[in-house]
């Protein structure tokens, strides 16, 4: 009887123990996007909508459209310290498109979340230079004029990173 007894408080103590670990909820929140929002530089309070913006990662054959955003989502990589992207301006018409090149420097930390859910990561930009604006290899003049950091720890999809002007 004894043996039963403590037999049953056992399972009990490791049933009530365990955690649900078999799905990660939709709600949870993982790895946050840099948000970027554009702004009139000829009125700096006003969103501007930038017309036929492709973006893509230096490096990668992916090309992320936008065709009339003030505020897009991007990738931080999450293995490396940098993230370098390609802004293509006008993308659609060859003979008006700018192209100017932003890389994003960034500290990494990876937080638990769950079992189901596993590690996010946060980023913070760099204090003394969280971004390095460049131009092609033949220069067409930047299209994007200006730039602010607007919050440098990345934590959440809820707020604005950076702020572009053109």
């Amino acid at each position: 009887m004894k043996k039963l007894i403590l037999f049953l408080l056992v399972l009990s103590m490791s049933i009530s123990s365990c955690e649900k670990d078999d799905i990660c909820d939709a709600a949870t929140a993982t790895t946050p996007k840099l948000i970027i929002e554009f702004y009139d530089i000829l009125n700096p309070t006003v969103l501007k909508k930038v017309t036929n913006l492709a973006v893509k990662e230096v490096g990668s054959t992916a090309i992320i459209g936008f065709v009339s955003e003030s505020k897009i989502q991007l990738p931080l990589k999450t293995n490396e310290d940098i993230t370098k992207y390609s802004l293509i301006l006008n993308s659609t018409d060859v003979t008006i498109d700018n192209e100017d090149f932003l890389q994003f420097n960034y500290t990494r930390q990876n937080i638990f979340v769950s079992r189901a859910c596993g590690y996010k990561t946060i980023f913070t930009l760099d204090p003394t230079t969280p971004y390095i604006k460049t131009e092609t290899s033949t220069p067409d003049g930047y299209w994007i004029q200006n730039i602010t950091v607007a919050t440098s720890n990345i934590t959440t999809e809820n707020e604005t990173h950076i702020k572009i002007y053109f």
